[in-house]
């Protein structure tokens, strides 16, 4: 193979990729989104600089995928967290749990999105939209909301999902030192809302050493939706590299001139 062929390949291994090239398209995905308010301080603990903690709300979803381009059918759970960023309300995805190893391989390679293998469901239950998550063979999360009780507005479910979202890649190289660095940022394009409900909820997180969804605890449910859409997920961008520009953002100081002034 040459050199022309290696920089064309999506991804290894060369002989059958672990996902094709983008964009990709998302028919018919679904939400199930329960924001609730945690501790401050546990959420302040793992929101990463230039990033700022407000009110500490995170959001619990779980996400059906049966119709996504190059990744197929698939369910993902995880926490994402409001913040700020230059004064801008943004989101901060905390983690990600999916049963697809193509989702999982790109995600984290091509993006910045912070998979791992778990076990998701999303499903009715009679009069109940049930949402769960297992890490190996544990439940780690149950959440559960009235099905489609209120209607919401075009503008409130885009409000929901469609906010600037940041992510934290992080890899070593060789050495084991970081390699890559970086806060990126990307947003939901081509949204269009089939559906989208509100009802009353409850989420419950148990403890896990490896899945530790309940180091941020449930304080309050704020609210809870249930969106259906279609979405385009574009590329991610860099909005800082921590190796590049190292700097301390609460005194506003490139860390090593921060030293000179000590």
């Amino acid at each position: 193979m040459d050199i022309g062929g290696i920089l064309r390949t999506s991804a290894t291994p060369v002989s059958g990729p672990a996902y094709p090239h983008g964009p990709y398209r998302f028919l018919s995905r679904e939400y199930l989104n329960i924001t609730y308010r945690t501790d401050p301080d546990a959420m302040r603990a793992v929101v990463p600089e230039p990033l700022e903690v407000g009110e500490p709300l995170v959001r619990f979803e779980v996400i059906r995928m049966p119709d996504s381009s190059g990744l197929g059918n698939y369910t993902e759970s995880g926490q994402v967290l409001r913040v700020r960023h230059q004064g801008e309300p943004a989101d901060y995805i905390h983690c990600m749990y999916l049963d697809n190893g193509p989702a999982i391989s790109l995600g984290r390679e091509a993006s910045a999105y912070p998979k791992k293998l778990g076990k998701p469901r999303l499903y009715t239950d009679s009069d109940t939209l049930v949402g769960t998550l297992d890490y190996g063979s544990l439940r780690v999360a149950t959440a559960t909301m009235g099905f489609k009780h209120t209607e919401l507005s075009e503008r409130e479910a885009r409000a929901e999902i469609a906010a600037p979202t940041y992510m934290l890649k992080v890899l070593p190289g060789y050495d084991g030192a970081p390699r890559i660095c970086e806060l990126v940022r990307s947003r939901i394009t081509d949204l269009t809302v089939r559906g989208a409900w509100a009802g009353p909820a409850r989420l419950q997180l148990f403890e896990h050493a490896l899945a530790p969804l309940a180091d941020l605890p449930v304080l309050d449910i704020v609210k809870a939706t249930h969106l259906l859409t279609d979405l385009t997920l574009p590329r991610a961008e860099i909005a800082h590299d921590y190796l590049a520009q190292p700097h301390d953002f609460r005194t506003n100081t490139p860390r090593s001139r921060r030293k000179e002034l000590k």
